[in-house]
């Protein structure tokens, strides 16, 4: 598929730890985590009562009343981030309405204002269809389309966890074949009461803010917020004197269907599809400096991405850092691989390695290096982002400068 490299051209984040990429950035390199107390919903029923939460957001700060009424959480994060994203591109204008387009990676999408109808129905309550709008997950392809005039490829994935890393793949796909100038891709997604009762009832969910790869670690944060990136062809990039932050130089996906939840112990489908990204990108194991783990700090999802690391780089496993920012920015779902990506084009670009926060302890099932100890530079300009969902839906994405 891939003629020519594509460039990544524009970044926008909304998200806990960070409400544009400016702060985002700060955050990331210096280890600020996100996660706190959720007070979107009560949340005094269940064991964790933690996440990384956009705490004190009005909508109305960001969009005047009647729009942000037919706007879902979700929605609306994805709007904001991704006019952050085209704004620091500088497409606007360049390029044929039909010639941009969009994909967006999916979750719970509107569930929060779903249930906020629920709610106010069964009290017989006057309510507003209006909060309906955004449950279906292609309600934010639309939205992005329509607020930035975009005619072009309108698409939405969902697989879980992996929804948005996919996204982004794709989304390279369609510049890479010409079927497309420009994309705006990437994803998000929302806390809401279901998702948070749900990964509580799994019990997949730390009372305390969640670790990764360390010894005692019970299960993640949850998150919310959105992130996307702008991709173009290099050469058209270069030709109108973009700023281009590195390259989407490959991806690759599968699902390999374990079990519904759980990864396949082994870790050889993660790894078959690491070594696929890496094959797709022309680049040998040593060229990668550090991967950005899924790393969600569940007992066996962390055993499993380290024994897939051991299988790809072999006796260099140890020396290849294996970084979970999960721990800053909460588990975003939906949105997980995309902020994920833009977290690993940013510290590229700073030639940076992020920190695995949390620490507590040498688990002896995870014996790699996770940048326990605080954030490092590293001289490599690639990378690889790894997003693992239910299902056993898996995308790895390789990123380089």
């Amino acid at each position: 598929m891939r003629r020519s490299r594509i460039a990544i051209t524009g970044l926008g984040i909304f998200c806990g730890a960070g409400r544009n990429v400016a702060a985002f950035t700060d955050a990331l390199l210096a280890g600020k985590t996100a996660i706190g107390p959720v007070d979107l919903f009560d949340v005094s029923p269940f064991p964790t009562r933690i996440g990384a939460q956009v705490r004190g957001y009005d909508p109305l700060g960001h969009f005047d009343r009647r729009r942000a009424k037919k706007l879902s959480r979700a929605d609306q994060f994805a709007l904001i981030a991704g006019r952050e994203a085209l704004a620091d591109s500088g497409i606007y204008g360049l390029y044929g309405s039909s010639d941009l387009g969009v994909v967006v990676g999916a979750g719970a999408s509107g569930m929060f204002q779903s249930e906020q109808w629920l709610r106010e129905t069964l009290r017989e309550a006057k309510v507003s269809p209006s909060l309906l709008r955004g449950l279906l997950p292609d309600r934010t392809a639309t939205e992005l389309c329509r607020e930035f005039g975009f005619a072009g490829y309108q698409g939405t994935i969902t697989t879980a966890c992996s929804s948005s890393a996919t996204a982004i793949g794709w989304g390279a796909d369609l510049v890479a074949s010409g079927m497309l100038k420009a994309a705006l891709c990437g994803g998000t997604d929302s806390l809401s009461l279901l998702t948070f009762a749900g990964f509580n009832a799994l019990k997949v969910v730390d009372p305390e803010p969640c670790a990764p790869f360390s010894l005692g670690r019970q299960g993640i944060s949850l998150g919310e917020g959105a992130a996307f990136l702008v991709l173009e062809e290099e050469e058209a990039a270069r030709k109108r004197g973009a700023r281009i932050y590195g390259y989407i130089l490959s991806y690759a996906a599968a699902g390999e269907a374990y079990h519904m939840t759980a990864p396949e112990p082994t870790g050889a489908p993660a790894a078959r599809v690491m070594r696929e990204a890496l094959a797709s990108a022309g680049l040998s194991p040593e060229e990668i400096g550090w991967v950005n783990a899924h790393g969600t700090g569940t007992p066996l999802n962390d055993a499993v991405e380290s024994r897939a690391m051991h299988t790809v780089f072999g006796e260099r496993a140890t020396g290849v850092p294996l970084v979970s920012t999960k721990a800053l920015t909460g588990h975003c779902l939906g949105a997980a691989g995309a902020v994920e990506a833009l977290a690993t084009v940013v510290a590229l670009n700073r030639e940076a390695i992020p920190q695995t926060l949390n620490f507590r302890g040498r688990d002896p099932e995870c014996d790699l290096d996770y940048c326990h100890e605080g954030p490092r530079k590293s001289g490599k300009r690639a990378a690889l982002s790894n997003s693992f969902a239910f299902g056993g839906n898996i995308t790895t994405l390789a990123i380089g400068l």
